[in-house]
């Protein structure tokens, strides 16, 4: 595993860290129906998609993102703006459904995660095969330079199997991992196009498989976008723009800082909001049911919202799972007494909450 990162934690960033940890614990606490928790995802993911895409200079607005997102878009000249939102969306959704699954992350998931952000597709991206060169849109002088194609996956396999490591050695702070995690990727480069959407959601990705996820409703990629100077800043480190001239071995404990601070404002955002909520009689109960849940089952929570009785093919669909994985998820949950088979036939086989879980989706 060569992949060795050079920060320190500052000062300032230690704080962040408690910040971060003050906040989780208290929005963990509260009693928040899984209604609400669906509204919160929606709102978050329409921000993490509207900012995520406007850093790379997407012109549509957030109102205009939200039509896109509900089918509604049809802006002519935008088109492109169009696709890119509706594949961030999409792929940001993936990356949730493969922080729950229990197993290491692999490269081919953030391969995915490339696919669906920048081509619209469900199929692992292919690295880049030639040499990128990062360069200043105004005087056209080189920004930074990464490393050649040949190495790319060989980095690429030092980062994951680094990530892999790191979280399960439970030394490093999951902000930290996230944060050098998406500093090494953009660094990498490994494709011509679409590095900082895809850096941007392996952090989430990572963050949601160490249990930072919030649930959902936050969003990182709007304190970015606030200070655009400041993000980049805090990813121009070393002495030279080459990656091979000290970029790769310069202390980046700048960007941890800079991510840490940025998460901390997010959660501490989410904290205020969901604790002024009114918050109803007997909601207690459901936040103490949403707790025995796993991700992937909260998260299922809202499909049945929209309708009582679903099949393993909707409930594929709506997480973006494999539909051979999603039978078999069913089937397990069956078990587990999360679902009740509704239709017991073959063909048509259909599923709803079994009876203790119906409070959450009143």
């Amino acid at each position: 595993m060569a992949f060795e990162p050079n920060y320190g934690i500052t000062a300032p960033a230690a704080l962040a860290l408690m910040a971060i940890e003050r906040s989780r614990a208290a929005i963990e606490h509260l009693p928040i129906r899984a209604g609400l928790i669906t509204s919160l995802r929606e709102s978050a993911r329409l921000l993490s998609t509207h900012y995520s895409t406007q850093i790379e200079g997407n012109r549509l607005t957030l109102p205009e993102v939200k039509q896109v997102i509900a089918g509604h878009g049809g802006f002519p000249g935008r088109e492109r703006d169009e696709k890119e939102v509706l594949n961030y969306y999409k792929a940001a959704d993936k990356a949730e459904v493969l922080a729950a699954i229990k197993r290491p992350l692999k490269e081919e998931d953030i391969q995915l995660l490339h696919g669906l952000t920048f081509e619209g597709r469900a199929k692992p991206a292919p690295y880049r095969d030639g040499q990128n060169v990062i360069r200043d849109g105004h005087d056209g002088h080189i920004v930074y330079m990464p490393p050649e194609a040949k190495e790319v996956g060989r980095l690429m396999k030092d980062l994951v199997q680094w990530i892999n490591h790191t979280i399960a050695e439970k030394r490093v702070p999951a902000p930290v991992i996230a944060a050098l995690a998406h500093y090494q990727f953009a660094t990498i480069h490994p494709y011509y196009d679409g590095n900082g959407r895809t850096a941007r959601l392996l952090a989430i990705l990572i963050l949601h498989r160490c249990g930072y996820g919030l649930k959902g409703i936050f969003s990182l990629e709007e304190y970015y976008a606030r200070n655009l100077e400041a993000y980049y800043e805090a990813l121009t480190v070393g002495p030279s723009h080459n990656y091979h001239l000290g970029r790769a071995e310069a202390d980046v404990g700048h960007f941890v800082q800079y991510f840490c601070e940025g998460m901390a404002d997010a959660f501490a955002k989410v904290q205020a909001r969901t604790e002024n909520m009114e918050v109803p009689a007997g909601e207690g109960l459901s936040e103490k049911l949403l707790r025995e849940l796993r991700p992937l089952q909260r998260t299922v929570l809202g499909l049945f919202q929209k309708s009582q009785v679903v099949t393993s093919k909707e409930i594929a669909a709506y997480l973006g799972i494999p539909p051979r994985q999603a039978t078999i998820q069913c089937a397990t949950w069956v078990i587990e007494g999360f679902l009740v088979i509704a239709d017991s036939s073959k063909k048509a086989r259909t599923y709803c909450i079994a009876n203790k879980w119906e409070r959450l989706i009143a």
